[in-house]
């Protein structure tokens, strides 16, 4: 008789995936189910892109992929193509993982998943489950499967899942061992039998819906963690008026079990691929259904409002930007990611730079992406030292810990003046003043010499 472990590494070598789409979340998934045991397969019209994959050449930084893509691709588990046929044919369960992208209405872009859909069915030729993973809205699910189930075969039957993922950029592979929960979202006993001995290895609760509630889970997920996001912005601008302190203010309200502590963490905003994409999309989806989702707009409201107050913290200070010398650490949505989408540093900096601002920055990991964004617009450095040099102001936009971890008395010889205006909160106002800087943050007392 097998031993468990055994058993369960038999369960997955028989499992064969394709994966349509290799950003992110397809990247990351694909990787992940690899290394799991599954033969995996990622497809992607990006030919370059497939090219430096099969190269062991990562185009996204993400910590710990690399590792896992290199030893996987070795144990030929994992590996890359641009013929979805070969994807689809040489595999048993089929993620989409493709863009969809915000229209100027907010509505979800679906063309990519529509296309996708239309190419499995010219191509598939047995059973199989097609697994959305892409963020979408409810009832697309139903949609794939009315495309497929128009342009497959007569002979060939299909079950369709919803799948949605909860990976954060810079804990991505961290996550998908470590979910706080999967959820899948499927028609039938036979299509949950499958998926249940996909995620078998994984020790998380499996939640099990039909695929609507699959569908809204993620955005109802995401929406949440934005409003307190949100929240918790609006509660530090009442904090700077009334001379409170919004990170005790957050200590205390995260210890109450029905509120808990993370993301009430005040800042510059959120941004990134997620949020600000599904919070539009959820309201988006309400409106479709004839429900103003007001609370949700006051969300958006909050987060654009949030780099405004902050672009006035700079005006008072320096007075007059034009000619003003700027130093900046931290250019992604994020420590531990290379993203720029949706940064709150790309509108900071574009405001800076209209009233004539010279900018100088420095990112660990995205100053190549940054540089797509503003090309010959701003002065990239690189050591965050040099991001200071002879600067009347250093701003702090993302929290990575070697900004917190800077030798503080170097960097007050480097800038011209000793001001710091930190949107990530990642100093104590008090050793700040002790060390001599003016320090200005959010939601907490300024502390000027």
């Amino acid at each position: 008789m097998k031993s468990g472990k055994l058993y369960i590494e038999n369960i997955m070598k028989n499992k064969k995936v394709c994966i349509i789409g290799t950003g992110y979340v397809g990247l990351v998934t694909g990787t992940c189910l690899a290394e799991l045991g599954h033969s995996v397969i990622c497809v992607d019209n990006d030919v370059e892109k497939i090219k430096k994959l099969q190269n062991n050449i990562i185009p996204i930084y993400e910590p710990g992929l690399k590792k896992l893509v290199l030893q996987n691709s070795k144990k030929r588990k994992l590996s890359f193509t641009t013929e979805i046929k070969e994807g689809v044919r040489n595999s048993d369960i089929i993620f989409i993982a493709v863009p969809t992208p915000q229209k100027k209405n907010g509505e979800a872009d679906l063309r990519f998943v529509e296309k996708v859909s239309r190419e499995i069915a010219k191509n598939i030729d047995k059973y199989k489950v097609i697994v959305s993973k892409s963020t979408v809205p409810v009832t697309t699910s139903k949609r794939i499967r009315e495309t497929i189930k128009a342009y497959c075969p007569k002979f060939v039957t299909f079950d369709v899942a919803s799948n949605p993922e909860f990976l954060r950029e810079g804990t991505a592979v961290k996550d998908f061992f470590n979910p706080d929960r999967i959820v899948i979202g499927i028609e039938n006993k036979k299509a949950e039998k499958i998926m249940r001995e996909l995620y078998r290895p994984i020790k998380a609760p499996i939640i099990i819906t039909n695929i609507e509630t699959a569908e809204i889970i993620k955005h109802a997920s995401n929406s949440f963690l934005a409003t307190k996001i949100s929240f918790i912005n609006a509660v530090s601008n009442i904090c700077e008026k009334t001379g409170a302190n919004v990170e005790e203010v957050a200590e205390a309200m995260g210890m109450d079990k029905r509120i808990g502590k993370l993301f009430l963490k005040a800042g510059i905003g959120y941004g990134g691929s997620c949020f600000p994409k599904d919070v539009e999309a959820f309201i988006y989806t309400a409106n479709q259904h004839n429900y103003d989702f007001k609370l949700l707009k006051a969300v958006q409201e909050i987060n654009q409002f949030q780099k405004k107050i902050f672009i006035e913290k700079i005006k008072n200070v320096l007075w007059i930007l034009k000619g003003k010398r700027i130093g900046i650490w931290g250019l992604s949505f994020k420590p531990n990611t290379d993203d720029m989408r949706n940064s709150p540093s790309i509108d900071i900096i574009n405001v800076l730079l209209k009233e004539g601002a010279i900018i100088q920055a420095f990112d660990p990991v995205a100053t190549e992406k940054a540089k797509e964004i503003f090309k010959n617009k701003i002065n990239f450095k690189s050591n965050l030292y040099q991001a200071a040099q002879n600067a009347d102001v250093l701003l702090i936009l993302t929290e990575w810990d070697q900004f917190k971890n800077a030798d503080l008395q170097k960097m007050k010889k480097t800038l011209k003046l000793p001001i710091i205006i930190d949107g990530r909160n990642i100093f104590s106002p008090q050793k700040m003043k002790n060390l001599g800087f003016d320090y200005y943050s959010i939601g907490r007392k300024y502390e000027k010499n």
